[in-house]
């Protein structure tokens, strides 16, 4: 099992002819997902890579298909409206990789979705892969190996890096989902926590996080309160300096709250073992699932 996505979805891509869609199609296609459908204004009714319909709409695409998630790589002036647009055919799961989309795009996104079924990942992430059957996104294929530990991340690096030392260790995946930077976005900690919790084949989790904003803290109390799986943690940017930016929109000291600190202190109060460097995240994931006794049913590649 997986959460959100599987070898079944039937996937559109916005944005197909532009270059950065075309590139990453090919490794999505090679990986097995399930591409169905791509959408750019004005090259309805062409093929592209092998075969692949063009449609000149997103709810163009989903009547002829029955798609029911999509993946936006379009420039940051239209990436709002492509979300939308999405949303309003009814998508299940809409991914958006494009980065430097104004706040008040998002802000008015948002507000768009309100009511709506479908779940947002991103923008500026690296999108979402549940291993051996469907990759949204820029996710590097080749480090990642089936198993039953889920990954969540602010930052799209630090999820491949995260992945590539489980896989090190022989901890397979059953999905990765990098949930992006930007101070306004999609899906966030809680609600990924959730869907892995329900999810059978995932045993544990791994949850990198960053300076800026609660939702570490948030979902700290989460995990506490609502699992049993065994959760470990890794903090991003513990020697900013307060006020300062580092990388993300998202990722910002302001008002005395969002520090490294705030975060790990509440992620040990709620029993969550956090890695002291990059380093560390898979050994810290290997002591916590050998703590939990189910290191053996996890050492799956």
């Amino acid at each position: 099992m997986s959460i959100y996505i599987n070898k079944n979805t039937k996937v559109v891509v916005q944005g197909i002819t532009g270059h950065q869609a075309s590139f990453h199609t090919r490794i999505a296609l090679d990986y097995g997902t399930n591409i169905v459908a791509g959408v750019t204004p004005g090259h309805g009714g062409e093929k592209v890579l092998g075969g692949i319909p063009v449609f000149n709409t997103v709810q163009e695409a989903v009547d002829a298909t029955g798609a029911n998630a999509s993946v936006i790589y379009v420039p940051a002036r239209f990436a709002a409206d492509s979300i939308c647009e999405a949303v309003a055919a009814d998508m299940d799961m809409v991914v958006c990789i494009t980065e430097h989309i104004p706040v008040l795009d998002m802000v008015k996104v948002r507000a768009f979705m309100k009511g709506k079924k479908t779940k947002l990942i991103g923008p500026n992430c690296p999108g979402i892969l549940t291993v051996d059957e469907c990759r949204l996104g820029l996710l590097p294929t080749y480090i990642h190996k089936k198993g039953h530990v889920g990954v969540i991340s602010r930052s799209g690096t630090l999820t491949y890096e995260a992945t590539y030392q489980l896989t090190l260790a022989g901890v397979g995946q059953t999905t990765c989902v990098g949930l992006g930077g930007d101070p306004v976005k999609g899906l966030d900690f809680i609600e990924v926590l959730e869907a892995f919790n329900k999810d059978d084949d995932t045993y544990a989790m791994v949850m990198i996080g960053e300076i800026g904003g609660t939702a570490e803290e948030e979902a700290a109390k989460w995990i506490k309160a609502n699992t049993k799986k065994p959760v470990i943690a890794f903090i991003a940017g513990r020697q900013a300096p307060p006020g300062k930016r580092m990388g993300h929109a998202g990722a910002i000291i302001s008002g005395g709250k969002g520090t490294a600190a705030d975060k790990i202190k509440a992620l040990n109060a709620a029993g969550i073992e956090v890695a002291d460097t990059v380093a560390d995240i898979g050994e810290t994931m290997v002591k916590a699932l050998k703590k939990a006794g189910i290191f053996e049913k996890c050492h799956t590649c």
